[in-house]
């Protein structure tokens, strides 16, 4: 066991108290693998040790890029015992984008499965402060990598650093407004925080079993593996979500819950295997990204009887969680069904209000930003110190989200101050898009906005205008767009205009009135 920490709060206590607690029972599944508490405890610290046999110190960074497995997750753990900071790598980015997020947290190591080897070389010869890369999967070992099951036999005993409290424990890239990036610092207490505020709100019990199949480069799964380890959950990961294997195993596993965005549920019904699946082990589900349309619920309540839902507001800065809508309030009573539109009410730790343009509090019922203050608030942004002045004050973290709070307290989305879109789950900044669509040496201007999407909740659109005499189609522009950045944020519909697009007073773009056109067909 570690030596008694000189912290208040660290998550590595929960890992010790579980292993303690619970050694026997089951801590992870992945694929073949299959460890116990007290195992996972022990090859987290045999990664620490091999970690600082490195040369990993208190603040330094070691970053995880592949599919989500038990690698990661031990990671998560492993590398605060070493006084390090874990940043798992988004590896639905293009590779250019990928480097740059290794540029910017400089990891000195770089753990690795078998699907992303060629990038990671691509990676390596880009960051030369990137000293060790460690291939986490089966099989021969890469040239030029190490074996992690090898480190971890071969660690030698060495005195460890781990970190606590306000200590950055991991970082989470996040889209950025810039067009790039941006590193999300969340500390012990951060995501302790949010472990310990989830749990009367999504009504965990001990030792159920929880299925963790979003990406855990994002936090809203990533988080999840904290709050498993506080209630001493047997979680079983699957490497991405396939609608297919997450029915086989929410059956073959006897899954309690689950974790979704709206347009997994939806797959999940319309997939034509769907009823041959034996679902009844789930208790709850909880889902976020965005409010789930109210047809859907009914689908689900009708599909799934036994089972409650909860959904969940929050961003990567909150560590994710601001506000919860509980099972009670998932009814399609007539008097309840407004609250479905709602995005619940704030968890115990935080607080939530609603400010105008100066920042100042706003009665019931007005729209204006959401900002949020509590425990589980980020630090800041990593080597980024005038944009977390920006949306950090006073304890109070600046959302960019616009909303309104009902007489209970619920909160209601209206808007995205800042444009972001959010389609299947996924996070989209339009600026990105539209910083490449403006290297197009046929496109004259562009913006790029957010459309209503049955399935994905939105899509990516463009608009776009053609200098003079050009002649591009709309498949053209999607290929441009996916050579350059990863492919979820690319648009999948275009609409051309002739004349300039419409503009303020100021000259900015009004993508309010592109919206209307193209919610109206006139394309």
């Amino acid at each position: 066991m570690l030596a008694e920490s000189a912290y208040a709060v660290s998550v590595l206590n929960l890992l010790e108290k579980a292993a303690g607690r619970w050694p026997d029972s089951p801590s992870v599944t992945y694929e073949g693998y299959s460890y116990t508490w007290i195992e996972t405890y022990e090859r987290c610290q045999r990664l620490a040790r091999a970690l600082a046999n490195q040369g990993v110190g208190p603040g330094a960074r070691v970053a995880y890029l592949g599919y989500n497995s038990h690698w990661c997750f031990e990671l998560f753990f492993a590398a605060p015992m070493a006084g390090a900071v874990a940043v798992p790598v988004n590896f639905r980015l293009s590779e250019g984008e990928m480097i740059e997020c290794v540029e910017d947290a400089e990891p000195t190591v770089l753990l690795v499965d078998s699907h992303h080897v060629e990038h990671a070389g691509a990676i390596s010869r880009a960051c030369p402060r990137l000293e060790t890369l460690v291939y986490s999967g089966e099989g021969a070992v890469p040239e030029g990598f190490l074996s992690h099951e090898e480190l971890l036999l071969s660690a030698v005993e060495t005195e460890l650093q781990p970190s606590g409290n306000d200590d950055t424990l991991i970082i989470f890239y996040t889209g950025g407004t810039t067009g790039r990036s941006k590193g999300v610092m969340l500390t012990h207490i951060n995501l302790f925080t949010n472990a310990l505020g989830g749990i009367p709100f999504y009504r965990l019990i001990e030792r159920e079993t929880h299925l963790l199949a979003g990406p855990m480069f994002h936090t809203a799964a990533g988080s999840r593996v904290y709050t498993a380890t506080m209630m001493g959950t047997h979680t079983v990961i699957l490497s991405r979500f396939d609608v297919l294997d997450t029915m086989r195993t929410v059956e073959s596993h006897r899954i309690n819950t689950m974790q979704v965005v709206p347009t997994m549920l939806q797959l999940m019904f319309d997939h034509p295997r769907f009823a041959e699946f034996d679902l009844s082990s789930l208790r709850m589900i909880t889902y976020g990204a965005s409010p789930i349309p109210v047809a859907l619920m009914e689908r689900a309540l009708k599909l799934l009887p036994s089972v409650s839902f909860a959904q969940s507001y929050g961003m990567t800065e909150a560590s994710p969680v601001v506000t919860v809508l509980d099972g009670e309030d998932h009814s399609l009573e007539a008097a309840r069904l407004p609250r479905l539109e709602s995005v619940g009410r704030a968890v115990f730790h935080n607080q939530v209000r609603i400010v105008n343009v100066e920042r100042q509090v706003l009665g019931v019922g007005e729209v204006g930003e959401i900002a949020v203050k509590g425990a589980s608030i980020m630090k800041g942004y990593w080597r980024a110190p005038e944009l977390t002045s920006a949306v950090l004050q006073d304890g109070w973290y600046y959302t960019g989200d616009s909303g309104y709070l009902d007489e209970d307290g619920y909160l209601f989305l209206v808007g995205r101050i800042k444009d972001m879109i959010v389609s299947g789950g996924e996070n989209v900044y339009p600026i990105e898009i539209e910083n490449i669509l403006s290297r197009h040496p046929d496109i004259k201007e562009s913006a790029v906005i957010g459309v209503p999407h049955k399935k994905w909740g939105e899509s990516v659109h463009a608009v776009v205008r053609l200098a003079d005499d050009a002649v591009v189609s709309k498949d053209d522009i999607i290929r441009y767009c996916r050579e350059r950045i990863a492919h979820y944020k690319c648009p999948t519909g275009v609409t051309f205009m002739e004349q300039p697009l419409p503009v303020s007073a100021v000259n900015k773009i009004l993508k309010s009135e592109l919206r209307k056109m193209i919610s109206d067909g006139n394309e």
